[in-house]
């Protein structure tokens, strides 16, 4: 099952934030996640709050049905317009994430940006991403999510050899992910993101070799590729605990890393954040950028994160439980908590050391300037972004990134 909710205080029925969480509001960018909380399957290794149709089954019946999960996400959506008030702000980036959000009709994801929009407004130059299976997109589908306002999209692909995708338990066929871009700039998608996973066991050197190499061979304008982490209750971990497969390693997951900038960079990608690549700034994810740089987003669906002012708060994780309290008038938040200055600093470093042009040093602590100067001379910081006053990682600092962090937050 999906990992636990964090503790927090009562999140009020009626979901109304403190004053100061809308204190400067119209200076600060406004996104929405739109979580779809459904898979055909469950991946060996995935920890998010997911749920396939047995594990749904007697557990709330139409209330945690795919067939009207788009209105009641509305219902939500609707109900952060009364939250957030009169806010002028239209939003500057929708990201429809799961799950899988493309085992709902197009039509159903269409309504659900709609709902963004009818309540908001978008930006002119809004970016409205969806994340997707290759296994259940098409020409059609992917031509009706343009039609309908999506101009960027993301494809799990995680490996390009079967035997690597076989250990994940994901059940999409080599080659479909690639082909998928290609349909995807067909139905006239801007930008496509190719999502891959390294360090599976069993993986090679060659094989992760040959996936980057699939991958930027079709030409996405982004690839992210993330070190597999091993979550206590997934499959994956239940397989390490008998013996049936390796337990992953940090040295491998190290090696892969400096593969993965090498063919990457060696094809015209950029990073940007330390799991990010990107051919152009415009092909990077700007979603992603506004979580990294602190901005407000309110995250609809089941388990979703939001964050606003200051404030964080998340929602009741079961599809069924969530639907019941949005269908009763009340918020579907079951927890939440107002960051203090020092918590805002020190995520402020946790997320902004990650990305290319770091962090100010102005937000450390007399103890973590000194962690820096360390890191400076250990090869770890960037001295050219150093001396205009930031902490920027090196490549070498990308590989410790959080054995540096853990410092700066003296």
């Amino acid at each position: 099952m999906p990992s636990v909710l964090p503790d927090g205080e009562p999140v009020p029925e009626d979901g109304s934030l403190p004053a100061s969480a809308l204190d400067g509001a119209g200076d600060r960018p406004l996104a929405f996640y739109l979580h779809v909380p459904y898979c055909a399957t469950r991946c060996g290794y995935c920890d998010f709050n997911t749920y396939t149709a047995t594990e749904l089954r007697g557990s709330g019946g139409v209330l945690a049905s795919r067939d009207n999960y788009a209105e009641t996400l509305a219902d939500e959506i609707r109900l952060a317009r009364k939250v957030l008030g009169d806010d002028p702000r239209p939003v500057r980036t929708v990201f429809v994430g799961g799950g899988t959000p493309t085992l709902l009709a197009a039509g159903d994801l269409v309504r659900m940006l709609d709902a963004v929009r009818e309540e908001f407004g978008l930006a002119d130059d809004a970016e409205i991403t969806t994340e997707a299976n290759p296994e259940s997109v098409g020409p059609e589908y992917l031509a009706a999510l343009r039609a309908g306002g999506f101009n960027r999209i993301s494809f799990g692909m995680q490996s390009a050899r079967q035997h690597v995708l076989k250990v994940l338990d994901r059940t999409h066929t080599p080659g479909r992910p690639e082909a998928c871009v290609a349909e995807a700039r067909a139905a006239g998608f801007e930008h496509v993101n190719l999502d891959l996973i390294y360090g599976t066991p069993g993986e090679s050197d060659d094989d992760w070799r040959a996936s980057l190499e699939a991958a930027v061979g079709v030409g996405p304008d982004h690839v992210s590729a993330y070190a597999l982490i091993v979550e206590e209750g997934t499959q994956l971990a239940r397989r390490i605990r008998r013996g049936e497969v390796p337990m992953t390693d940090d040295d491998v997951h190290a090696d892969r890393y400096l593969i993965a900038d090498e063919v990457l960079s060696g094809a015209g990608y950029e990073w940007y954040e330390v799991s990010n690549w990107a051919t152009s700034e415009a092909g990077r994810c700007l979603h992603n950028e506004l979580y990294w740089r602190g901005a407000d987003w309110w995250g609809a669906g089941p388990g979703a994160h939001s964050h606003v002012g200051g404030v964080r708060w998340w929602n009741v994780k079961h599809p069924g439980a969530y639907a019941a309290a949005l269908g009763q008038g009340r918020s579907p938040g079951a927890g939440r908590e107002v960051l203090t200055p020092e918590d805002r600093r020190v995520e402020r470093i946790l997320l902004e050391l990650r990305l290319r042009d770091g962090c100010p040093l102005d937000l450390l602590r007399p103890a973590g300037l000194a962690a820096g100067r360390r890191a400076l001379a250990d090869g770890l910081l960037d001295p050219g972004p150093y001396a205009r006053g930031r902490a920027a990682l090196t490549l070498r600092g990308r590989l410790l990134a959080d054995a540096v962090v853990r410092d700066l937050v003296d």
